[in-house]
């Protein structure tokens, strides 16, 4: 499996031509793919149209020649976007997102689009009108969700690199269960312009990788102001490549203990436990906090997040595109029987949720409330960085759990994310970097920083891959009798 840079070499070598990098790539996916199921769809002609545009461009672009995949909540114009969900399942978007057109602008290729939780809705990526993604190290578990597709052609080796979208934990805990990295920018660092939306004050879009390097050259290309979307922020982008490999010594990794007691699984904490002595390596300190307000967080993002996604899913009537029951007798006959046909049981349950958050007299009691919290939270992670430069966690309580094993317990189901939810109610960033295995099955570590720092968590999660480095112990193929 080849770097980004390492790919660029070959080229730059005259070693191999583009065509042959994506052949092999897409015979990657061919070989992969009957066991995982990571994507949706791969454009085989627009990809020969993107190799032949791309042979007349500047081969010093950052992303020149390397097939990156896509989650199918991004739009891609020309190219099948679902959403993985049937309301959307012959949809061909009309223009590109904006970090697609960033991506294509420097090189990369749109290779495919992978698999999700049915508008993002999930943590497993079994909540797909398409089938469920698997993982690649046990191919009867899960690879996490939303973004599992994205995660898994990554550790597989079908892809160098993806982007997946993250609302509250859908890329760190794919990239945890899946033993690659992903990161989560800060909110308004990346644009959202051409993500179709679940929860609009929380979605994010972020790279997967297996090498840190690789995470800010992607980041680089795809961060940045975007005036088409009316949260992306100004903020200048620094140069993340240059804080990679400088030193870390002396620097403050807080521990808040509200995220490592409550739920974590012993299994995990074993693997964790290791981590402690990376910290010594790298010479940093280790000091315990608190952040009391987050026991909070899982309600607070359900209330926030459920009501947001009725409001966005609303547009899904069968009026303007997608799926529509044309065998409904009246136009309020249409709208029922085109959601409630078109739409999964997550997704309804959902925006169920959100609609009774938001009615009239239970407003104030749930989604205000929620949002004066999710204020509590920002503010006790922005007073906790005043003392410690990183914060530190397990991405996920658990380890990756079994198809099926919780999919008809919603409770248990949510409570995967409790770790990574409160990233995306402050609008911090936070990466996931591969932490060990136990039982073959990989653990993640979560790092997070201040707003817009993503040089300094980069800078922090470089010097920890160099004392973590399982490049040599990605998955096989795996046994066909298993299948």
């Amino acid at each position: 499996m080849k770097t980004i840079k390492e790919i660029k070499d070959l080229y730059k070598n005259k070693e191999v031509s583009i065509k042959e990098v994506v052949e092999y790539y897409i015979n990657k996916i061919k070989e992969w793919e009957p066991y995982i199921k990571a994507f949706l769809y791969v454009p085989y002609d627009n990809i020969e149209e993107q190799v032949k545009d791309l042979e007349k461009k500047d081969s010093k672009l950052p992303l020149y020649g390397v097939p990156i995949a896509i989650k199918d909540n991004i739009l891609t114009k020309d190219i099948r976007t679902t959403c993985a969900s049937k309301i959307l399942e012959n949809f061909i978007p009309p223009y590109d997102a904006t970090v697609i057109k960033r991506l294509k602008e420097n090189g990369a290729i749109i290779i495919g689009k992978t698999n999700l939780d049915e508008f993002a809705m999930g943590s497993s990526c079994e909540n797909s009108a398409f089938g469920p993604t698997k993982n690649p190290w046990d191919i009867e578990r899960v690879p996490g969700g939303s973004s599992g597709g994205s995660a898994a052609c990554v550790s597989a080796g079908e892809v160098p690199v993806s982007l997946g979208s993250d609302t509250g934990g859908s890329i760190r805990l794919p990239a945890s269960f899946t033993g690659v990295i992903g990161l989560k920018p800060t909110y308004g660092l990346v644009s959202r312009f051409g993500l179709v939306a679940f929860a609009s004050s929380l979605d994010q879009i972020g790279p997967f990788g297996r090498t840190v390097e690789d995470i800010a050259i992607v980041l680089q290309v795809i961060a940045g102001h975007d005036p088409m979307d009316s949260t992306s922020s100004p903020y200048e982008i620094p140069n993340y490549l240059e804080s990679l490999g400088k030193s870390v010594k002396d620097w403050k990794v807080g521990i808040p203990k509200e995220l490592w007691q409550k739920g974590v699984s012993e299994e995990v904490l074993i693997i964790l436990e290791k981590s402690f002595d990376v910290f010594k390596e790298m010479g940093v300190k280790v000091e315990e906090i608190s952040l009391p307000s987050l026991e909070y967080a899982l309600p607070v993002y359900y209330i926030i997040s459920t009501s947001e996604a009725s409001s966005n899913l609303a547009r899904y009537d069968g009026v303007k595109y997608g799926y529509r029951d044309f065998w409904a007798e009246d136009l309020i006959s249409m709208y029922k029987q085109t959601r409630g046909k078109g739409f999964g049981s997550e997704v309804k349950r959902r925006i169920i949720l959100g609609t009774y958050a938001l009615s009239a007299g239970y407003y104030d009691a749930y989604y205000l409330k929620a949002t004066k919290v999710r204020r509590l939270i920002r503010m006790e992670f922005e007073e906790a960085f005043k003392k410690v430069d990183i914060i530190a966690s397990p991405t996920s309580p658990v380890l990756p759990f079994k198809l099926g094993e919780r999919i008809s317990d919603p409770l248990q189901m949510y409570l995967t994310d409790i770790m990574t939810i409160p990233v995306n109610l402050a609008g911090i960033p936070a990466i996931s970097m591969p932490a060990g295995f136990y039982n073959n099955l990989p653990v993640g570590i979560q790092f997070m920083s201040p707003f817009f720092t993503e040089d300094r968590l980069l800078q922090f999660a470089y010097i920890y891959q160099q004392f973590m480095d399982f490049s040599e112990k990605y998955p096989d193929l795996p046994n066909k009798e298993r299948v």
